[in-house]
């Protein structure tokens, strides 16, 4: 019985010390999602057409802008995959800060109406203008996030088989495209004595992490019905440090504007994880987007 205290006693430190740095992550990631830059601030997606497209918050327009931006706010020309913007002469637009008339949009050169932002994006063949508000009614009205109790029995170690060299994983979004990611490998773990498998992805070529979507049978119920993200850490000497306490929701559980890979077949668990994000319950009344 005394032996079981001491161990207790020196077990706390390094369990309180978990269980902060658990609450510090998801503190960080609620603040990331109400921030100005977060995804309860998207209010559009619009996919380009080639040649002129109209921006403005005309309803005719072909990107519409939120209210209070002008009816008239300019033109973006589609040429193959370069976006060419040129502001109406009544109309102020800025871009970082400074005023701009002309601009080559990219991902990293948004533009500012007010307290609105729009820049284009790159999805499949398609080139996307995506819409951000500040005033977003979906950033005003965020109830924060749910989660499951810290539970560290969802800390497992998980054992990576590497995968054919070159393997690609072809993965659907929300918005029906399909891209292909490089596979990392199967991660092989138990949950309550039963020996399960997800593959993990890289997201980007420098391998800076592990990527996993997957599905679990909490999805729909108590969790977001699409499935549910994480990044767990590259392996050490072929394990992977995989915390289901970090599992997150897709940016399309906040905004009808994300264009969120989905998980692949591969990746439907056949348990519940009980652990990690819980579904958010987005107002009804949002807009729907397009494609």
């Amino acid at each position: 019985m005394l032996f079981k205290l001491i161990v207790l006693l020196l077990l706390a430190p390094v369990a309180d010390a978990y269980v902060a740095e658990i609450a510090k992550w998801r503190a960080d990631r609620e603040a990331r999602l109400k921030s100005e830059s977060g995804w309860t601030t998207v209010v559009g997606l619009h996919w380009l057409e080639q040649g002129e497209n109209s921006v403005g918050s005309s309803p005719k327009s072909a990107v519409v802008l939120p209210l209070p931006a002008p009816e008239k706010v300019g033109t973006i020309t589609l040429s193959g995959k370069m976006a060419a913007f040129v502001a109406d002469e009544r109309a102020t637009v800025t871009s970082k800060g400074k005023p701009v008339t002309t601009a080559t949009l990219t991902e990293d050169v948004p533009l500012e109406v007010g307290s609105i932002t729009f820049y284009v994006i790159e999805r499949g063949s398609r080139i996307g203008v995506r819409v951000r508000d500040k005033n977003a009614e979906t950033r005003r009205s965020f109830r924060g996030l749910r989660w499951y109790d810290i539970d560290a029995r969802w800390r497992i170690k998980a054992r990576l088989e590497p995968p054919p060299k070159g393997r690609t994983v072809p993965i659907g979004t929300i918005v029906g495209d399909t891209i292909d990611l490089e596979s990392a490998g199967y991660l092989v773990f138990t949950v309550n004595g039963r020996e399960v498998r997800l593959e993990a992805l890289y997201e980007t070529p420098e391998h800076e992490e592990l990527y996993l979507i997957f599905k679990d049978r909490t999805n729909g119920d108590t969790t977001y019905g699409a499935g549910r993200y994480m990044y767990p850490p590259l392996p050490v000497n072929g394990v992977v440090d995989l915390d289901f306490n970090k599992a997150y929701n897709p940016p399309c559980a906040y905004t009808a504007f994300a264009t969120c890979p989905l998980p692949p077949r591969q990746n439907w668990l056949p348990v519940p994880v009980t652990a990690g994000e819980k579904a958010y319950d987005v107002p009804s009344t949002r807009p729907k987007a397009e494609g």
